[in-house]
């Protein structure tokens, strides 16, 4: 039988890149959710009704600009989708949460997430536990705020600011991005109104360079990433 995965497309510049690519050649069905659609991203706290998620063997929260401690968008999508991640969970469907996912699986599941210490932008190693599971990278990163882990996840990965991958039942929430690839980074850069690479020290052509450079490996460690969750996370057994 045919599997199937939803990304859901939290910010409209954030889609599932190599992400799509990985799961495809393991046999899956796509879906794709917009949430917060082009003509929302300066009004984003609205009411969402997202598809029913025990349609899906994996749910894919993706990245976003905003932040899910956001008290007009807890209120709004954010504590739909919080909703939609718990009783997907409960139904027995895996999560893979990235970054701003990642964020939103925490915070659905009892931990918390606030400001990071300082941002991380470019590509970084990441100490791990699990590398068969979550390898030292060098994975991407673009995020300013980080998560405390939910009652019984367990860490398998962090950098010295931030927490990057936790385990919990079937779901594993990572902080960094294993679906960027040029195109995608191509549109973060152009999007960045706010000047946040630059802020940063870093150079567009620079971090383009560099992504062009480790475009094939990035790909292998990305499917590998998602064929280790669908062996180690998402067989897991149910929660009883």
């Amino acid at each position: 039988m045919t599997r199937r995965v939803l990304f859901l497309h939290n910010d409209t510049t954030a889609t599932e890149g190599l992400l799509g690519e990985a799961f495809s050649d393991a046999g899956f069905d796509i879906d794709t959710f917009t949430v917060v659609p082009e003509e929302r991203e300066g009004d984003p706290a609205f009411d969402v009704v997202f598809p029913d998620p025990t349609g899906y063997d994996v749910i894919v929260p993706l990245g976003a600009r905003w932040h899910v401690y956001d008290d007009a968008l807890r209120r709004t999508w954010v504590g739909t989708e919080m909703a939609l991640l718990r009783d997907a969970a409960e139904a027995g469907v895996a999560l893979l949460g990235v970054c701003f996912g990642g964020q939103i699986i925490a915070q659905a599941f009892g931990g918390t997430v606030g400001r990071a210490p300082a941002a991380e932008i470019g590509w970084y190693d990441i100490p791990t536990d699990r590398p068969d599971l979550v390898s030292t990278g060098p994975w991407f990163q673009w995020h300013f705020d980080r998560w405390t882990l939910p009652p019984g996840a367990v860490e398998i990965a962090r950098t010295a600011d931030a927490s990057q991958a936790f385990v919990l039942g079937r779901a594993l929430a990572l902080q960094f991005h294993p679906e960027l690839d040029h195109t995608l980074l191509t549109g973060w850069l152009a999007d960045d109104r706010d000047g946040d690479a630059l802020r940063f020290g870093l150079d567009h052509d620079e971090l383009l360079t560099r992504t062009r450079q480790l475009k094939d490996d990035a790909a292998r460690r990305n499917r590998a990433l998602v064929n280790a969750f669908l062996s180690y996370v998402a067989a897991a057994p149910c929660p009883s």
